[in-house]
């Protein structure tokens, strides 16, 4: 079997190193010859070139997992890295592909109200990054229903893990932090992101959607008080966003994403089922 890793970064390179262990042929891109070197080192074959890029070349394999993110420092905006670059990418796959899994976000939900949302929840996204992602998972559904391939899509709440702390930098700091605390906060740790990728890659027949979470979502000042206790920071504060800011885009926000299909169906088996696990783990990896 054959693994193509479109985005071999933050979440990529662990889905790569995992069917690496398995012993598995895996590929996976990369935009500089630093990348190329960095994904030799741990077994991948790495494919250099940017997904926006017309000549494009890419292996023939048997599965592609689809994570790009984005580099701010790049130049492209959101848009045209997260649609376009994904129409590109499709449009350039060998034949052969049976699986296709997409990472998308669950900022394409806009509820507000506190309550559950889960795979039937309708996506209104009342952010750009919202409609952004959603636009890209419509994409991929028009190409699906082209070329026949087996699609699926992973909306992943909030990604944290080693490196990657939320508000790390604030907290430490003792600096005040923008926002609601009392608003409801879904994440999931990147090992448990990891393994939800390789879960709907390797299911028989899995469904078109699924959200990936951690099992407790929570009120922010449960978390910022977590990793202020683990960085041994002052107790955190907050203030109001500024009006108009990214910030205040967000804060609007309130929901608590569910797992229970991609359990359920997929088995997926957390190793940090909230963040009273994941984060101190993620602290010590940093």
């Amino acid at each position: 079997m054959s693994l193509l890793v479109v985005g071999c970064g933050y979440l990529g390179r662990r889905v790569a190193r995992m069917y690496v262990d398995r012993g598995e042929t895996v590929f996976g891109t990369t935009r500089s010859a630093e990348g190329a070197s960095s994904l030799e080192a741990i077994g991948v074959r790495p494919v250099v070139g940017d997904v926006l890029d017309p000549s494009l070349v890419l292996p023939s394999v048997d599965r592609v997992l689809y994570c790009v993110g984005y580099d701010r420092d790049a130049g492209p905006s959101k848009r045209s890295v997260y649609v376009d670059g994904l129409r590109n990418v499709l449009e350039r796959l060998p034949q052969g592909v049976s699986r296709l899994v997409y990472i998308s976000s669950t900022s394409v939900y806009g509820n507000d109200d506190g309550g559950w949302v889960d795979e039937e929840t309708p996506a209104v996204p009342i952010t750009e990054a919202g409609r952004i992602c959603l636009d890209a998972e419509h994409a991929l559904t028009e190409w699906a229903g082209r070329s026949g391939v087996s699609t699926v899509v992973v909306r992943c709440s909030g990604l944290y893990g080693p490196g990657r702390i939320i508000r790390r930098t604030l907290i430490a700091r003792g600096e005040p932090i923008p926002g609601d605390p009392e608003r409801t906060l879904s994440l999931i740790h990147i090992d448990d992101a990891a393994r939800a990728s390789a879960a709907a890659l390797d299911a028989p027949s899995p469904g078109p959607l699924y959200l990936a979470s951690d099992d407790r979502p929570l009120p922010r000042r449960e978390y910022y008080r977590v990793v202020a206790d683990c960085l041994n920071a002052p107790v955190p504060t907050y203030v109001p966003p500024v009006p108009g800011s990214p910030e205040a885009a967000r804060d609007v926000v309130d929901r608590r994403i569910s797992n229970h299909r991609i359990k359920d169906e997929l088995g997926l088996a957390l190793r940090y089922p909230d963040v009273t696990m994941g984060v101190p783990a993620a602290l010590m990896e940093s």
